[in-house]
């Protein structure tokens, strides 16, 4: 999934449950939860190899899905603390896999191999791209109305 619905689902999370330590763990595991369905994510190899002259425009698109997240958040949450706190609890799995690359532990090794192997089981079966995006369509669109409700 893109960061913009793990974005939105955390911070869905952080507005509608009451106790914060629930809230945080909730969050951080919506992000495996999503990553279950099949999705489309951009291509980041250049990040991923350190090709940084080459990475810009992967830089810009995750920037710009970062900030396009965001951006909904603020207009549709009620901006409370822990609707921010649990959005990036919701992108902290993605964060350890990409410290995982600067950093080569075991620990987040393992943890980008169940992330990638296990949740990602999906990943190399043929869903056509229709059904890829139309899973993070629904996650996005069903984040937004329940932050009104």
């Amino acid at each position: 999934m893109i960061l913009l619905v793990h974005l939105l689902f955390g911070a869905l999370i952080g507005q509608k449950v009451a106790s914060p330590f629930l809230a945080i763990i909730l969050a951080f595991l919506s992000h495996y939860f999503l990553d279950l369905f099949p999705h489309i994510e951009y291509n980041i190899d250049k990040i991923s190899t350190k090709q940084w002259k080459s990475a810009k425009s992967q830089i810009m698109s995750v920037l710009i899905d970062f900030f396009s997240g965001f951006s909904l958040i603020l207009l549709f949450s009620d901006n409370r603390p822990s609707v921010f706190i649990c959005a990036f609890f919701a992108i902290l799995p993605d964060g350890l896999s990409l410290l995982e690359l600067v950093f080569k532990s075991k620990i987040l090794r393992k943890h980008s191999k169940l992330h990638q192997e296990k949740i990602h089981f999906l990943k190399n079966k043929k869903f056509s791209v229709f059904w890829r995006i139309a899973s993070q369509a629904l996650a996005v669109i069903i984040s937004l109305i329940l932050f009104k409700i």
